[in-house]
């Protein structure tokens, strides 16, 4: 691969792929005014031209082989697949109608009959150059912001997030066991999902219960499995969800809610590493990893007697705060936003957008239902509205009346208020309810507005009432 002499400010190099120099030295001489050029002519010399991430374009002549320019589009496939980043030129003789379209196909960005309009040729690989440019740099921010505003399918770019992702990532590849504590609604079992897909599990068996889902009569079978008549409707062996983990991961929810003899048995589970059915004789060697979650005070649990103290430490090895949504500064945009593309493309719906005072009030909310409560309004609200653009109007009475951002939208609308007229309006009102109530009278209606009665007279004279 021959390279033409380079000034040093012309920063782009494109490529010449051709066997046919002699033809192809007018157009590289003409290029190099404003190109570095390089030419591949053999095989050897092609493929170190394609592979070189510093060319910018690659000009490939389709009439230099045997088979035709329609057959030679194969070439431009296996450059493409090396480099997704290098502007493809396809260029020919041929007049053919469907070689352009094939060519594009084949993963050229531009087709240029031969011989090229060199100053238009200039000007188009400019232009593809830079553009490629920056969607190679604009693919890089997004990499890199959604690198921190997201992880395993978690959403979020404060910094009480990012703690939760560094935790993740230093449990993922373990086996401890590892207990998630928080707030109902946090997203506990997100967090659970993203350890399990960060780490040597994924793949594996995920398995899930909310242990205060199930009535005690049912969970005990559940969680251990049974043998064939072993109570009454046992007709055929089941194994439980903890044998269903094995090689992956059991999550158990709530796990405070289980009584004293579950914890128990479960307990022996964890220190054996066996499991036997409900009716069973045989223990089965299991090999799981446990997470668990709770929205309760486990040491208080403890101490009340209501949860034992050797399953405690058995399942308290790892322990992950999950933040509430009050504390994770900055991530309700995000969550929106979000929340917002996928139920409005799960419901088939035109994206929604916010009116700016709509974020300002869920923003000053204290969403004690936390990411739940902020899913379920943004489904709601989606599913809800017809009109593309959501307003303090369409949103539930409880974020309106308990946010002071929303009682400003109401009484303050964007374009301002003549605050003289808006009391002016409000006293003429109460004057009019009033004389209304007292049947014109108005000393007695001075009386039920608590002013002097001259104050009265005054202002039915001054506002003509």
């Amino acid at each position: 691969m021959s390279e033409q002499a380079a000034r040093p400010e012309f920063q782009y190099l494109v490529g010449l792929i051709t066997e046919r120099e002699s033809s192809f030295a007018e157009i590289q001489q003409t290029l190099s005014h404003s190109f570095r050029t390089c030419l591949g002519g053999d095989e050897q010399e092609i493929l170190t031209l394609v592979q070189d991430r510093q060319v910018h374009a690659i000009l490939v002549d389709l009439d230099c082989t045997d088979s035709g320019p329609e057959e030679a589009t194969d070439i431009l496939t296996e450059i493409r697949r090396v480099r997704h980043d290098a502007v493809l030129v396809a260029l020919s003789q041929s007049f053919s109608r469907t070689l352009p379209v094939k060519a594009s196909r084949a993963g050229a960005d531009e087709f240029f009959r031969s011989p090229p309009n060199i100053e238009e040729l200039k000007i188009v690989l400019t232009r593809a150059i830079e553009k490629k440019a920056l969607e190679a740099e604009g693919r890089r921010l997004v990499d890199q912001v959604e690198s921190k505003i997201a992880f395993c399918g978690m959403v979020g770019r404060s910094d009480a997030m990012q703690k939760i992702y560094r935790s993740i990532q230093s449990v993922a590849d373990g086996n401890s066991s590892v207990v998630l504590r928080g707030e109902s609604g946090t997203g506990k079992e997100m967090v659970a999902k993203a350890i399990v897909e960060a780490g040597n599990r994924r793949g594996k068996p995920f398995v899930c219960l909310n242990c205060s889902a199930l009535p005690e009569t049912l969970i005990e079978s559940e969680l251990f499995g049974y043998e064939k008549g072993a109570f009454t409707g046992a007709d055929a062996a089941k194994p439980g969800l903890i044998e269903n983990a094995n090689t992956g991961t059991l999550f158990l929810d709530e796990i405070t809610t289980l009584n004293h003899g579950l914890q128990a048995k479960l307990l022996r589970v964890l220190q054996e590493r066996t499991v036997q059915r409900l009716g069973g004789h045989t223990a089965r060697k299991l090999d799981f990893r446990l997470i668990t979650a709770t929205n309760e005070d486990l040491e208080d649990c403890m101490r009340k007697g209501r949860f034992r103290e050797d399953l405690y430490f058995r399942i308290n090895v790892v322990p992950i705060l999950v933040p509430p949504l009050r504390e994770r500064n900055g991530d309700i945009p995000l969550l929106v936003d979000h929340f917002l593309h996928v139920y409005s493309a799960s419901n088939m719906k035109p994206l929604k957008h916010l009116h700016p005072s709509v974020m300002e009030i869920l923003e000053d909310y204290k969403w004690p239902g936390n990411v739940r409560e902020l899913e379920n309004s943004i489904h709601r609200l989606v599913v809800m509205s017809d009109h593309t653009q959501i307003t303090p109007e369409h949103l539930p009475q409880h974020l309106l009346t308990s946010s002071t951002a929303a009682q400003e939208a109401i009484l303050i609308p964007a374009d301002g208020v003549d605050f003289d007229s808006e009391m002016e309006r409000i006293e003429i009102a109460y004057l009019n309810a009033a004389l209304k109530r007292t049947g014109g009278k108005k000393s007695a209606a001075a009386a039920l507005l608590r002013i002097d009665p001259q104050r009265m007279k005054y202002l039915c004279r001054k506002l003509h009432l």
